[in-house]
């Protein structure tokens, strides 16, 4: 195959097909969006069939764990994937909305109308489940999307891309307005991110050296985030139950996902009275804890084994493990809490559990991360969970988009002026 010339076909029939999704109306975007989760739900054993067939290569290529996590699906994954393009069905389409009407003293009016961005690139590692939010996200806010999963899950994107395609027809759209790459070299990739004139914005997701490969080489704007080293801090006036629940959730809910806690903070004040549950919880589960000569002291005496305890080192406070391994440190209030997090993390997810209002505030206010979470869990942080129906991805950029990027983080606004016959003196 010549990866530039299909690379090239594939972005001039994006260009072409999102002008026509630009146009469609709300309801054929939204029929296109409940019959692909139909068709999806209709075909749940062949989506199995086909990720059993990627799982069986990924184990025989020695995939790591967290790359494995990421690839199974099951059937309620399936069903997740069905449920998230019926909830951005039920979303309000933000394309021409317009928005701040004013009349000027010259008679015009002028606000902003949100349109699409265009065609949307998306390079992802793993996670056939993106095959479908991906779709149905860029499907909504009016985009057209080329999709270029990895090698490992070619049988389950290829499987998901067929109910895409089904949902489209039905619709009345071109096939052309979602496509997915076909080919598994590499090169398809360099093509994609330099298309300057297909493509307009590029979201990677997947691991911190194809995002790292991604922001330095492309030639057009990427939305993204290298990595998620998230934050659990315990207050000194946290609700020690709430505390021990919240950071069980936030590390052992699963481990390979980018708003999994990797890091613990808890106030010298409670520490020797919450680190031990905290503790015999996180051993109980078989994760390693990796802390200051504080927590280690504190730890030792709270009968945990020592196999699940190690001395950190500097590098484990901006790591993101994404397996059964947290950093964990003592600091002395909530200042130096925040100091550590704006330092260290990586701007994603963090949380604090404190039950002083004016603390939780604060935290709010000065933590310098795309999510921030009072006395709940770093897990929640995701397009699901917040009410986008699905995500493209999480951003930890401060511009164009923040957080999980839904339907309006994959729109941008254009002026327009209202006259009537209005001229300038």
């Amino acid at each position: 195959m010549d990866v530039k010339n299909y690379m090239q076909t594939l972005g001039k029939q994006a260009r072409d097909a999102s002008r026509d999704i630009a146009r469609a109306d709300t309801n054929q975007k939204n029929h296109a969006l409940v019959a692909i989760a139909a068709a999806i739900r209709r075909d749940a054993v062949k989506l199995l069939e086909a990720n059993a067939r990627d799982m069986e290569h990924a184990r025989a290529n020695g995939l790591d764990s967290a790359l494995l996590d990421r690839l199974e699906i099951n059937e309620n994954t399936v069903t997740s994937m069905a449920e998230g393009l019926e909830q951005i069905a039920a979303l309000p389409d933000p394309v021409g909305e317009i928005t701040d009407l004013k009349y000027r003293p010259s008679g015009i009016q002028v606000g902003k109308m949100r349109v699409p961005l265009g065609v949307i690139g998306i390079i992802y590692e793993a996670r056939p489940n993106v095959t479908a939010d991906a779709a149905g996200l860029c499907l909504k806010s009016g985009n057209a999307a080329i999709l270029r999963g990895g090698s490992e899950a070619l049988h389950s994107n290829q499987a998901v891309a067929a109910c895409v395609r089904e949902g489209l027809e039905v619709a009345g759209l071109p096939a052309t307005v979602v496509q997915v790459v076909e080919t598994t070299d590499r090169a398809a990739v360099g093509e994609l991110i330099i298309m300057k004139d297909y493509v307009d914005v590029i979201v990677p997701r997947g691991g911190k050296g194809l995002i790292e490969r991604i922001t330095r080489e492309a030639r057009i704007p990427v939305i993204k985030h290298l990595h998620g080293n998230c934050h659990v801090y315990v207050d000194d006036r946290a609700d020690q139950a709430k505390a021990v629940n919240i950071v069980d959730n936030a590390k052992t809910q699963r481990y390979g996902t980018c708003n999994t806690t990797e890091s613990l903070l808890v106030a010298r004040n409670v520490a020797d009275a919450v680190l031990p549950e905290i503790g015999r919880v996180l051993a109980g589960k078989g994760v390693e804890m990796r802390g200051c000569p504080e927590t280690l002291r504190i730890l030792q005496g709270a009968a945990i084994d020592a196999d699940k305890l190690k001395a950190a080192v500097e590098a484990d406070w901006e790591e993101e493990y994404l397996g059964p391994i947290i950093a964990v440190k003592v600091v002395d209030d909530i200042d130096a809490a925040m100091v550590h997090i704006n330092t260290h993390g990586s701007h994603h997810t963090d949380a604090i559990v404190t039950e002083d209002y004016g603390r939780a505030r604060r935290f709010l206010r000065e933590v310098d991360s795309a999510s921030v979470v009072v006395n709940a869990s770093t897990r929640f942080a995701d397009g699901f969970e917040y009410g986008l129906g699905a995500e493209i991805g999480i951003s930890t950029d401060k511009i164009h988009a923040r957080g999980p990027v839904g339907l309006e983080g994959l729109t941008s606004q254009k002026w327009v002026v209202l006259g009537d016959g209005h001229i300038r003196g």
